[in-house]
């Protein structure tokens, strides 16, 4: 029997990897004979950048770049010399993670950060670029990332502004010119876990601006800005960025990537999949193991067990999923294609005890599965 185990973490409490191990420990004493294969898998969020890394197997390149307020930060990316293969967390240059509440200020903050992220890359000889774009702290429509690779954005006056949201209804052309020439040898994938429109009532100022420490002036001020400066992106690039699902992820940098990067846009997951060869990997599958914390309504967006069930219904392979809770009936766990599902508060005594022992409750759903192979 040949069983692939191919979960998300459970946030704060259980990672891809240690899930896997668990499950295979559990399966392997109920079945000693059974094949088993470990491909965590991740959507683009946090915990990300350690399943990237068992795939890459690549170093952690650190270098100090600006932070959103152009003040210095060391930040890092990984990048794999015999793939020629970086990914790059703009969270690390551009989060909200680097910053305190009282200091977020989107209005004023800048992606140039993950622009020498990029650069540095490059330069270091990638061929592929992985993009991770959650977690930012800005809403400048990737026009920092794009100053540091040579972009330059201009106003009425050809001047040109310094690259923070606020500025963004004062640009009236992009000069090209001296966009460094080695972008265009790269192939540049974008993880998106969103997809927002640039602009409008679910844009990215009217969404996630205010999390980010907008004002309810602020917030409109910027809608404006990424209204006004998508006129310029689409005469410039003929693209209209309306039509571009995610060009509203993480303020804006969704269409930047596709504009200013010619990047990929792609769900996590999948990018994910790509990286372990995933599709190849599955076949001839009996089952695939899958997992995240809570499986709801929301396991169908973009998240690792969609993914997982998208790869498996096209190869007719079982699923199971085992979950910390699952906020679903019988009814609508079956209507995902879900074969058979377990949840660890079935096990535990409370949700803490769940949270603190979850490595030794997927163990113990491993064998419960296992055991119903039992002739």
């Amino acid at each position: 029997m040949k069983i692939i185990i191919a979960p998300d973490k459970f946030k704060n409490s259980l990672t891809g990897m240690e899930f896997c191990n668990a499950v295979e420990a559990g399966v392997l004493s109920e079945i000693p004979d059974a094949e088993i294969l470990k491909l965590p898998l991740a959507d683009g969020g946090d915990g990300t950048i350690e399943i990237v890394n068992y795939y890459l197997e690549g170093k952690t390149e650190k270098l100090t770049v600006n932070n959103p307020f152009f003040e210095p930060v060391e930040a890092s990316y990984l990048f794999s010399d015999s793939s020629k293969t970086a990914f790059i967390e703009m969270a690390e240059a551009s989060g909200y993670k680097l910053l305190k509440q009282e200091e977020l200020d989107c209005k004023n903050a800048t992606t140039f950060g993950t622009g020498e992220l990029i650069l540095n890359a490059i330069n270091n000889g990638a061929k592929t670029i992985i993009l991770g774009v959650g977690g930012s702290a800005t809403n400048d429509c990737g026009i920092g990332m794009a100053t540091a690779l040579g972009f330059r954005f201009l106003d009425e006056n050809k001047k040109e502004v310094k690259p923070i949201g606020a500025n963004l209804e004062k640009i009236e052309a992009i000069d090209c010119s001296n966009v460094n020439p080695k972008l265009k040898e790269v192939d540049i994938k974008v993880a998106v876990d969103v997809s927002n429109p640039l602009y409008g009532e679910n844009g990215a100022a009217k969404i996630y601006a205010k999390q980010k420490g907008a004002s309810n002036e602020d917030i409109d001020m910027l809608d404006k800005g990424l209204e006004s400066f998508a006129t310029i992106i689409e005469s410039t690039f003929k693209v209209n960025p309306q039509t571009v699902k995610g060009a509203g992820a993480a303020g804006g940098m969704g269409i930047a990537s596709k504009v200013f990067l010619k990047g990929e846009l792609k769900p996590g997951v999948e990018l994910i999949k790509e990286l372990a060869g995933f599709e190849e990997k599955i076949r001839e599958a009996d089952w695939i193991i899958t997992g995240e914390g809570c499986m709801d309504s929301q396991t169908l967006s973009g998240k690792t067990i969609q993914g997982v069930l998208s790869s498996a219904k096209a190869k007719h392979i079982k699923v199971a999923a085992f979950c910390g809770d699952i906020q679903m009936n019988e009814k609508e766990i079956k209507g995902l294609g879900i074969d058979y599902s377990d949840k660890v508060i079935n096990y535990s005594k409370n949700n803490k005890d769940a949270m603190l022992q979850a490595k030794y409750y997927v163990s113990e759903m491993a064998k419960a599965f296992a055991k119903t192979f039992e002739k």
